[in-house]
């Protein structure tokens, strides 16, 4: 056999060669754009937080020439931020912990109780999660008004650890399925009892679905506005997005101060997401496995 007819007929490409490395281009392009529109509303938020008055409204998209950081000190101090970011950071850490320790608690057991009461139980917690909390609004404000709750970070952090549990509770218990019991069982065996071989073997495994687990509850706890204002309102407690929203009613004109106190808001929770972003993904891949 020649040469020619083992390679094929002169002159001729292999088929296919340009149509995989086309579409990869292809979607690479399509990744960029849906990136840009993504971004966009970023720099659009930065942008108008670096300039004046008279700058936004010559060009008020255009980069910031030069670029002004006076505004974040102003949108600082005439919106009382600090007082909302302690508030904001005390209502989100601590219903967090007890979302944590109460949600990986719960989801352990149903997780090993697949039958009767547990899988009971795991429907009503579904239940919580297919039920607008809306409904409950009213009833849950007659009830924290009565234990004269209203205005307190004690109530918020009820309310948020309520409202929250059953998705948390879900999210625990997809993972913990699928977790080999081989680990647990061996520290039963040693000698640990089911709440010493829950928090030395089981709970560290767990650190990929408690990574999403926070960064999920942050992100609604932290930006929730109606609860805030409805429960904190006029306290003197109110979280950032509640005085963020009162700063713009006030300065709507001063359009650089709006935008510098918005990014002042979103930067603490920006920085946790950054933190704990490869944890989402992998939490939600061990909790489809189950």
């Amino acid at each position: 056999m020649s040469v020619a007819t083992a390679r094929g007929p002169v002159g001729k490409r292999p088929r296919g060669g340009r149509g995989p490395r086309f579409g990869r281009y292809a979607l690479e392009l399509v990744m960029i754009a849906v990136a840009v529109v993504f971004l966009f509303p970023v720099y659009a938020l930065v942008t108008l937080a670096m300039k004046d008055p008279r700058q936004i409204a010559d060009s008020p998209l255009a980069p910031p020439s030069p670029p002004t950081f006076d505004n974040f000190g102003h949108a600082w101090s005439s919106a009382s931020l600090g007082p909302a970011l302690l508030s904001s950071t005390v209502i989100t850490a601590v219903s967090l912990l007890l979302l944590v320790v109460l949600g990986s608690t719960g989801a352990y057991y149903l997780a090993r109780r697949a039958r009767g009461i547990g899988y009971g139980l795991y429907v009503l917690f579904l239940l919580g999660i297919v039920l607008p909390f809306q409904l409950g609004m009213i009833p849950l404000y007659k009830l924290v008004d009565d234990l004269g709750w209203l205005g307190t970070y004690h109530g918020m952090v009820l309310f948020y650890t309520g409202i929250q549990l059953p998705f948390t509770v879900f999210l625990y218990t997809g993972f913990i399925r699928a977790l080999p019991q081989d680990y647990a069982q061996a520290a039963l065996i040693d000698g640990c009892n089911h709440r010493q071989a829950f928090a030395r073997v089981v709970f560290p495994l767990l650190r990929p679905i408690t990574g999403t687990v926070i960064i999920l509850n942050a992100v609604f706890v932290w930006n929730d506005f109606f609860t805030p204002l409805l429960y904190l309102g006029g306290s003197g407690r109110e979280t950032v997005p509640v005085g963020v929203f009162a700063f713009v009613g006030q300065y709507v004109s001063d359009y650089g101060l709006v935008f510098a106190g918005l990014v002042l808001a979103a930067l603490p929770i920006l920085v946790v997401f950054v933190l704990l972003q490869r944890y989402v993904i992998k939490g939600f891949a061990g909790g489809l496995k189950g």
